[in-house]
């Protein structure tokens, strides 16, 4: 996917660019699905000894399911990515730990796991979407549908009491 060899960067920071394909097998099973390649810009430095840090951009398109209907809605992500890759195991769960004796740098993980953080988990087709019917699944947004209203069980003493015969006219 994206690799940056560690030697380079004792001469200091490196640039990082690339554009990777929606079918990268880095980037396959998503949740979501990626309509666009992902552009990716940054700069990898070092931060200290044994430690680097990325400070990225992450472009792309991603198509997700609308929260109450269902059909694809096309998103931006536009993300600022900031990173810190270690040799040692940190406090901070957001460190990305680097193999021992590894030459080089894999932005990969980071890249896959920061687009996931970056997408978002509900989304609407439209401020006024009407969603799905609960018993037939029409989307309503395309016009009603033709199941009956269920009558409210608030009503049904009332109903009942309706029904008897009038014993009153007598």
């Amino acid at each position: 996917m994206l690799r940056v060899h560690l030697r380079a960067l004792a001469a200091g920071a490196v640039e990082t660019r690339r554009d990777i394909a929606p079918t990268d097998p880095e980037l396959a099973d998503l949740e979501f699905h990626l309509s666009d390649r992902v552009r990716v810009s940054g700069r990898l430095m070092e931060s200290g000894p044994g430690s680097y840090y990325w400070d990225a951009r992450l472009q792309t398109t991603v198509t997700v399911p609308c929260r109450r209907c269902l059909e694809p809605v096309e998103v931006t992500i536009d993300e600022k990515v900031r990173v810190l890759f270690a040799e040692e195991e940190a406090a901070d769960p957001s460190t990305y730990v680097i193999p021992d004796h590894a030459g080089e740098l894999e932005l990969g993980e980071a890249i896959r796991e920061e687009l996931i953080l970056a997408a978002p988990e509900f989304v609407l087709c439209r401020e006024d979407c009407r969603g799905l019917c609960a018993r037939c699944g029409k989307n309503l947004n395309t016009g009603p549908c033709d199941c009956r209203p269920e009558p409210d069980p608030r009503w049904l003493a009332l109903e009942v009491l309706k029904a008897r015969p009038d014993t009153d006219t007598e």
